[in-house]
């Protein structure tokens, strides 16, 4: 039985993007895309969706009183749906406790920045601005703050004195799109262990 994949995005979709087409070269093996769900009514990513078939919903945050309640529609989607991994990405909400209680240890993100430094929405513009010599890109497990939870898998890339914020933060999209499929693979095959903080690999 294939693993059944929810992915949740605010944006382009990017990293959708390359989540499904590894699962087309086969780097994610035994998996789907089976729900795409946005925030934003103009997601880029919902096309993307579309364009492959695959159900897509939008929630609109102002039709929640509270971010709980916002989840609670989120997790109804994902259960009809029969989700057993959540990808955030993209998506630019926090993430709340009724959420992760549904899917404990089953919510990934990826992040521009070698965690811990950097979390938030900023991170590429952070590290540019702190003046770092690497940066790179994180895949961590989704706790209740802010980029806070375990790491699983993490990518450096060198910053170079003449970079922007877009160079820089396009170069480390390119590992985004590597990693990240790498990583929702390792949780497909069963092959991550959580001991506390630390995320340990079985090959």
């Amino acid at each position: 039985m294939k693993k059944r994949i929810a992915v949740l995005a605010s944006g382009s979709g990017s990293n959708l993007q390359a989540i499904l087409e590894a699962i087309d070269r086969g780097e994610i093996r035994d998996a789907e895309v089976v729900l795409v769900v946005s925030d934003r009514k103009e997601a880029y990513a919902l096309e993307r969706a579309r364009r492959r078939n695959i159900p897509t919903k939008y929630l609109r945050a102002k039709d929640y009183a509270s971010r709980e309640e916002f989840d609670r529609a989120a997790v109804l989607c994902l259960e009809e749906a029969q989700a057993e991994l959540v990808v955030l990405a993209g998506y630019m909400r926090l993430i709340t406790s009724l959420f992760l209680s549904t899917f404990q240890q089953r919510v990934l993100n990826i992040h521009p920045s070698l965690l811990p430094a950097f979390p938030g929405g900023h991170g590429v513009a952070d590290a540019l601005a702190y003046g770092v010599k690497v940066s790179g890109c994180t895949v961590h497990f989704v706790d209740e703050g802010m980029d806070t939870g375990p790491i699983l898998l993490q990518e450096a890339v060198s910053v170079n004195d003449e970079d922007t914020v877009e160079s820089l933060h396009e170069r480390i999209r390119q590992l985004e799109h590597q990693l990240y499929p790498k990583a929702i693979n390792l949780w497909v095959q069963g092959k991550i262990k959580l001991m506390g903080r630390r995320c340990v690999i079985n090959d």
